[in-house]
């Protein structure tokens, strides 16, 4: 039988729950589609397909941005109704808090004490009835749900490579001795692909249009073979609909500066890395997460730049989540959940 017992990633792109004895029992769009700024019209994959479409009177919002929350009212209104349900239905099978239930929360490591606070807050001030709330560092999650061992004196690299952030993190026995949070990810790729096509095709695209081009023709790094994709957009000198043919060369072009901030922040970590633990890693490699290392040859890209193994995983999207999981189900990792009046978190 299930427990009341939950885990929550909340990212930018997407949001996760994870109940005790039942695994993952949502994994959705992180959106939400507002009528008039004050009324739930959707939520998760519903509201998304309503994002860059919707009339002037549904706001279709990202509670969650670079990683912390944007919009603290949006946020708790989606975890409610996750939980309590929406115009008649649930959300997820066994998504139901009723009486006194329990939360892990996942958040980045190097944010302020203050938005590491309103994830807690979020569920603490929610209508949701909760005996225990606990915080868990996304990377050490992140560690857990890739399969490594976070708990012995090893040190473990890992590369978070999400929708609006990438996290860089070395853990050694069950803390964090490095970590560094970058505003760049996936969303951060479309932008530039957006503005890129505008200057280079005189075609404005939406968000969805560039996230399709990444996704059909991005690579970590750049291909000797030609490939191209279709995009329709508004042609910037007649304002007509418009249809262009773009390369892979371009879309390389467009990722390029973000995809070398990235490495250079890799490279910064190495750098800052105590010489026993530099060993583990020569030895055990980088392991990559995150949605966004999806895209093709990032891997390859890492490995090329930093001369270091790399792991990835299957689900990258899910590692936090499962995490989580991890954490709750076992006792043995209970220590590394966390009050915020833990002398060690802080």
């Amino acid at each position: 039988m299930s427990e009341k017992i939950y885990g929550i990633d909340m990212g930018t792109n997407s949001i996760k729950i994870y109940q005790k004895a039942a695994g993952v029992i949502l994994h959705q769009k992180n959106m939400i589609a507002m009528v008039k700024k004050k009324e739930p019209l959707a939520l998760g994959d519903e509201a998304y397909s309503m994002y860059e479409k919707a009339p002037k009177n549904i706001e279709v919002k990202q509670p969650i941005i670079n990683g912390v929350i944007a919009d603290f009212t949006a946020m708790q209104t989606m975890i409610q109704l996750y939980f309590k349900g929406m115009h008649g239905k649930k959300f997820a099978e066994g998504l139901a808090a009723g009486g006194n239930a329990e939360f892990y929360i996942a958040v980045p490591s190097d944010i302020t004490e203050v938005e590491k606070r309103a994830f807690y807050d979020l569920i603490a001030s929610s209508s949701l009835k909760t005996k225990k709330i606990r915080i868990v560092e996304k990377p050490i999650a992140d560690a857990l749900g890739a399969g490594l061992d976070v708990m012995d004196a090893t040190g473990r690299l890992i590369v978070n490579i999400g929708a609006d952030t990438t996290e860089i993190s070395l853990i050694s026995l069950g803390g964090i001795v490095q970590s560094r949070l970058l505003k760049i990810g996936g969303t951060k790729f479309d932008e530039a692909i957006q503005q890129t096509v505008k200057k280079k095709h005189n075609l404005v695209i939406g968000m969805k249009s560039a996230e399709r081009l990444k996704m059909q023709l991005a690579s970590g790094i750049k291909e000797d073979e030609e490939i191209t994709y279709d995009v329709m957009g508004r042609n910037l000198i007649t304002g007509l609909p418009n249809k262009v043919t773009v390369t892979n060369h371009l879309i390389f072009e467009a990722m390029s500066e973000s995809l070398s901030s990235i490495i250079d922040a890799i490279k910064f970590i190495l750098e800052k890395t105590p010489p026993e633990l530099s060993m583990d890693i020569m030895h055990d490699g980088v392991c990559m997460t995150g949605g966004s290392t999806h895209i093709k040859n990032l891997d390859l890209l890492i490995q090329q730049e930093t001369g270091l193994s790399i792991m990835k995983m299957e689900e990258p999207e899910l590692t936090v989540v499962k995490g989580l999981g991890m954490i709750m189900e076992n006792p043995d990792y209970e220590r590394l959940a966390h009050n915020l009046q833990d002398s060690d978190f802080h």
